[in-house]
């Protein structure tokens, strides 16, 4: 499958549905009305653009590799996977959270709260995966490098979320270069455990616990914090290499 081929069925269509939804938006503020999560047309407008990465790499994968939405939905849930793939995503998990585990920073105001919020996570975010990791970045692996995919998901992931968080109105609330500094090492972490397990779930599961874990944390230390940041990309390299290496002795 050729890059042109994700490009053009996948990734100008995702982008293309977000910045529309986009642009309406911001007529419709300019005008007067009242969006975000506290209107009927917000909520709709937010729905559009969340679902638009996984709807358009829905359509890739049935287009491009004839897999049926069964087919794909059976991968989505597929929870039977190997030990050392969910091991593996724990050490990634404590690696990104270490600071905020070592301050005591998770806030859980109730035992079932990280299980709401898992679950909302899944559809607010894990459903991402189903263009990203499943159907972008392998594509384009084919003919560029792993880091320079990697950096190249990054950067179209980061416009995606960039545009998602201008219609939801939450864009002046975030700080954005923190926000991008996590969302490379997610890039990395999850792009890595993609090759290794080759599972679309596992990449669900841990964007869903990432999420889960960024909102109930309340206290981190900066420069550790950067530093567990750069440990997780360094070794999502180094398992990438391990993986590729596997493949190719399997061969």
């Amino acid at each position: 499958m050729k890059n042109k081929t994700i490009i053009k069925v996948y990734l100008i269509p995702t982008l293309l549905q977000i910045t529309v939804i986009a642009a309406l938006v911001g007529i419709l503020k300019l005008r007067g009305f009242e969006l975000g999560y506290n209107s009927f047309l917000g909520i709709l407008f937010i729905s559009l653009a969340g679902i638009s990465s996984a709807l358009w790499g829905i359509v890739y994968q049935v287009k491009c590799h004839s897999k049926r939405p069964l087919e794909i939905l059976k991968d989505f849930f597929n929870i039977k996977q190997s030990v050392k793939s969910y091991t593996l995503v724990l050490i990634f998990l404590m690696l990104e959270f270490s600071s905020v585990i070592i301050n005591r920073g998770f806030k859980i105001e109730s035992l079932f709260l990280p299980l709401l919020l898992f679950f909302k996570a899944i559809v607010f975010g894990g459903i991402e995966e189903l263009g990203w990791r499943y159907s972008f970045q392998p594509s384009i692996e084919k003919k560029i490098p792993y880091i320079a995919s990697t950096l190249i998901t990054f950067v179209c992931w980061g416009v995606w979320h960039l545009l998602f968080f201008y219609i939801d109105g939450s864009l002046e609330s975030i700080h954005i270069l923190v926000f991008l500094l996590g969302l490379l090492t997610n890039s990395f972490i999850l792009s890595a455990l993609f090759a290794y397990s080759n599972s679309l779930w596992i990449c669900v599961m841990t964007h869903a616990l990432i999420n889960t874990f960024s909102q109930m944390s309340i206290n981190d230390t900066g420069l550790l914090d950067f530093i567990a940041k750069a440990i997780c990309i360094f070794f999502a390299v180094y398992l990438y290499l391990v993986s590729k290496k596997e493949r190719i002795m399997d061969n």
